[in-house]
């Protein structure tokens, strides 16, 4: 279908680059990590749900580099963790729960009151990376991409840090496509501009039809199309992110988006471990 439409897409496989800190996880805490050792500050401080990539990406990096660490939990301690928080207490964090009445609240400033620990040492990342150190390491993906030359490059979006990076960065002229795995993130414009600081809109699109029911939800219809697309490409996707975003490029391929011509790279951001929460023989990889 994409040679008789003259369409061009390829998939930048992140998620190949190492097997716990994939994807765009190494790319958005390299510069975090590596302020926190300049700064004698060896105790990585980090927030993220049950499910969350970027937890389990902290505590191993963490512990990589000879760091602590510490995770605020969204949602209170269930019976039976998740895998991804198991992973989390495998690389030595130290998990911390909160209702999430109050975790929206809980920031650097006010850490210390919900938990004792030794704030001198600490170092605080925001949820997902987000921040302009982030930002500046999700930069770096471009560095890798841009010489293919791309028309459009996508991501899927969770806190905006990957799509924060690949704004920042001025190495490519392609049009960036954003696809929320939220269910009402409709201020992602704003988010942009706010965090680089600009007054100017962003050239950019966003495709916000295709989160499944809001973040972690899935149906049939999008875990048959993770199993066909592995089949056919021989490429895993997970059900959180990567899975949405790559559903919706070939959704919008079908219905005609992408003019004849188009080159398209779509970025795996990795993640896959969070499968595993799926019930066995759901998917095919």
């Amino acid at each position: 279908m994409l040679n008789k439409l003259g369409i061009e897409w390829l998939i930048a496989r992140l998620d190949l680059i190492h097997p716990i800190v994939s994807g765009n996880k190494l790319f958005k805490l390299f510069y975090y990590v590596q302020d926190a050792i300049a700064t004698n500050k060896y105790i990585l401080v980090t927030k993220g749900g049950a499910y969350s990539n970027h937890l389990v990406a902290s505590a191993y990096y963490a512990q990589l580099n000879g760091l602590k660490s510490i995770g605020l939990v969204r949602g209170e301690k269930t019976e039976q963790l998740s895998h991804t928080l198991k992973q989390c207490e495998a690389w030595g964090m130290q998990l911390h729960y909160f209702s999430r009445k109050d975790y929206p609240q809980i920031n650097e400033d006010n850490i210390q009151q919900y938990v004792s620990f030794d704030k001198e040492h600490c170092f605080f990342i925001t949820e997902g990376g987000y921040g302009i150190s982030g930002t500046k390491g999700a930069s770096l993906i471009i560095d890798a991409i841009s010489s293919l030359n791309p028309n459009y490059i996508t991501t899927a979006v969770g806190t905006g840090c990957t799509l924060s990076g690949l704004l920042y960065n001025k190495k490519t002229q392609a049009k960036i496509i954003a696809v929320p795995v939220l269910k009402g993130f409709h201020d992602l414009e704003k988010s942009m501009c706010d965090l680089l600081e600009l007054q100017t809109p962003l050239y950019f699109e966003v495709f916000n039809e295709y989160h499944f029911g809001g973040y972690a939800k899935k149906n049939e219809t999008l875990l048959q199309f993770m199993n066909t697309f592995y089949v056919e490409n021989d490429i895993p996707t997970d059900f959180v992110y990567t899975g949405k975003m790559i559903y919706a490029i070939w959704d919008k391929v079908k219905s005609g988006y992408f003019p004849k011509g188009s080159k398209i790279i779509s970025i795996h951001t990795g993640g896959l471990q969070g499968n595993l929460s799926l019930p066995k023989g759901t998917l095919v990889f």
